[in-house]
């Protein structure tokens, strides 16, 4: 394979692990044609390195991945940038499973009565199209499949009808191929009991059979999570993530650098390919790194003022209490669209020679104070919206420096994990906003 070749190849790739649906418009045009140039080198590569699966049909591919673990941090989103909670999520299977049933079109209306039948016998869930949020709800659903290429306007709009179902409609062509595609749970859900199950597989007791899968669960750590810990994953996992094949492997695969540190590693984009990017652009971005020069100098200590440190929460305590959170869900339960806290971590001091991870406790107080000190500092740089609310902000950019693996939220403010140590004695330049 060429140089030329090579990076297309890559592309491919990199498409794939971001997109692993692709249709004929989703994530663009060229996506579907790029995927099908490569297919029999995709399928082999992403196998043997991932233990996914390609799966071509007609006008969509799909990769069917491997979940070593629950991960609330990528959810749907809509087209107004809001995350999906229970409800809209439950819409978004019923229409699935409507779409399954369906012929090459439907229109909204139509779409909307056959779902709205099937909540209105699930206990506290329901659809009544008059009720606004009912609505809102089951149209950012149809939107969700409209952006992918599920469905297809054919005439209409459903902005009309979302504002007001009796004066219009839509009139949609059912990419049927996309929606088969779309839903392919790795077990029949209704023998499941718990969501964990969704994680199970059997593996061969052979060494060879353990060590390769220990080696793909290493990739797709790499290729999945902002930063991977090696205290967060099995010490077999561990291992070849400190070996150079892994690095060596990612690097033909998608063209991207492994960094390798004491605690961890992480895969550097330097090509744009993660849709969420530290450092970057818009105010929660700036105010999470000044937050994260904030933390950092307050972890090193400078005014001779020691962060407390506390247990660290094991891995399995979060997956825990994401697996209780998903199967409040089950058809058994009455709380169907209750969205549950995450169930509390623990902070009391250990023994000193018990060997429980710990890490520096920054508080809320303190994560309050240095939200409204770069306020205060960058003035303009920030809208009057987030001026008028700072713990919005202060919120949301915890929450970013969450998802990068940067801090652990906890009872009473995050613990300080150790990429935050990249932003320590920082110097940060915020752009001011140019006022007219």
């Amino acid at each position: 394979m060429s140089d030329l070749e090579l990076a297309d190849y890559q592309r491919a790739v990199r498409l794939l692990l971001r997109h692993p649906l692709v249709t004929a418009i989703w994530p663009d045009e060229r996506a579907l044609p790029r995927v099908r140039r490569f297919a029999a080198d995709l399928r082999r590569d992403l196998s043997e390195a991932f233990g996914y699966r390609l799966e071509l049909h007609g006008t969509a591919a799909r990769l069917v991945r491997t979940a070593d673990a629950l991960n609330p941090d990528c959810p749907a989103i809509s087209r107004t940038g809001r995350p999906f909670d229970r409800q809209r999520y439950a819409y978004l299977a019923l229409c699935l499973a409507t779409l399954g049933r369906a012929g090459i079109q439907i229109s909204l209306t139509e779409l909307a009565d056959q779902v709205a039948g099937d909540a209105n016998r699930i206990p506290a869930l329901g659809l009544d199209a008059d009720q606004g949020t009912d609505r809102r709800a089951f149209v950012d659903a149809v939107a969700w499949l409209e952006e992918r290429g599920v469905l297809r306007v054919a005439d209409g709009s459903s902005a009309t009808w979302a504002r007001d179902p009796n004066a219009g409609e839509a009139l949609y062509d059912v990419a049927r191929d996309a929606v088969f595609a779309l839903f392919r749970p790795p077990r029949v859900l209704q023998h499941i009991d718990s969501v964990a199950a969704l994680l199970e597989r059997s593996l061969s007791n052979s060494g060879n059979a353990e060590r390769r899968a220990a080696a793909q669960a290493a990739r797709r750590a790499a290729v999945e999570r902002s930063v991977v810990y090696y205290d967060d994953v099995p010490a077999e996992i561990g291992n070849h993530l400190r070996g150079q094949a892994l690095a060596e492997d990612l690097h033909r695969l998608t063209g991207l650098r492994l960094e390798r540190r004491a605690e961890g590693v992480l895969l550097v984009d330097t090509v744009g390919w993660s849709a969420e990017r530290f450092p970057g652009t818009g105010s929660v971005a700036q105010a999470a790194v000044l937050l994260a020069v904030a933390i950092g100098d307050r972890v090193s200590d400078p005014d001779g003022r020691r962060a407390r440190r506390v247990p660290a929460p094991h891995p399995n305590d979060r997956q825990a209490a994401l697996t209780a959170a998903a199967d409040t869900g089950l058809p058994e339960s009455r709380a169907v669209l209750a969205d549950p806290p995450p169930a509390p971590v623990e902070a009391d001091e250990p023994d000193e020679h018990s060997g429980e991870r710990r890490m520096p406790l920054i508080t809320d107080s303190f994560l309050r104070e240095a939200t409204g000190e770069i306020l205060r500092s960058y003035g303009s740089a920030f809208g009057a919206t987030w001026h008028a609310d700072p713990d919005r902000l202060r919120a949301e950019a915890v929450s970013l420096l969450a998802r990068f693996g940067a801090v652990v939220p906890v009872p009473g403010g995050v613990l300080a994990r150790p990429l935050i140590g990249r932003y320590r004695n920082t110097v940060a330049q915020v752009r001011q906003r140019t006022l007219f």
